[in-house]
């Protein structure tokens, strides 16, 4: 019996898994199909190969959070800290954040996902800690876009606007702690 429930469970999520994978192709899919109506767009294997990486990425840490976890406040927060650091590399890798893609200063946003990324290895995956370091991270994304502002003000505050994802990052974990969801992790 209990076999048979956990494939109906699984049964259940096929569907947006499909939906989830089929985007992510999607996403890969537009560049290609739009190379063949102007030269504006114009990627090379390289740059295929990046995106991929990059969205394939998202998606497995996605995939193993919704396998490890049914709350939808945990699982959210998830997908927008998940969606604050890919737009972080997307758009630092296109076109740069803070003036062009060649502008070190954009390094700085790294950082910015290195202290969420480690931050949430040291409280554990934990969602009240993963709570305080999305709020660290959005503070950090803050504290970057305002030292850019002088430089290019437009991509300041484009950046600035990250902060945001962070934080509701944030207070979708702490949502999750107070539902009683300890971690986003495997069990």
């Amino acid at each position: 019996m209990t076999k048979e429930a956990g494939m109906d469970r699984e049964a259940r999520g096929f569907p947006w898994r499909m939906v989830g994978w089929g985007a992510a192709a999607f996403m890969l899919l537009l560049p290609l199909v739009a190379m063949q109506f102007t030269n504006e767009v114009r990627w090379t294997l390289s740059d295929f190969v990046f995106a991929a990486v990059l969205i394939g990425a998202v998606g497995v840490i996605f995939e193993l959070t919704v396998r490890a976890s049914s709350n939808w406040a945990l699982r959210a927060g998830v997908a927008a800290a998940l969606a604050a650091a890919f737009l972080i590399v997307w758009s630092n890798a296109a076109v740069g954040m803070i003036g062009s893609e060649d502008n070190s200063y954009n390094l700085l946003f790294v950082g910015v996902i290195l202290i969420a990324l480690i931050g949430a290895v040291v409280v554990r995956f934990r969602a009240q800690g993963m709570a305080l370091v999305m709020t660290a991270a959005a503070a950090a994304q803050a504290g970057v876009a305002l030292g850019g502002l002088s430089t290019d003000p437009r991509g300041a505050v484009l950046s600035a606007g990250l902060a945001g994802l962070w934080l509701l990052a944030a207070a979708l974990f702490a949502r999750s702690a107070r539902d009683g969801t300890a971690s986003a992790g495997p069990r």
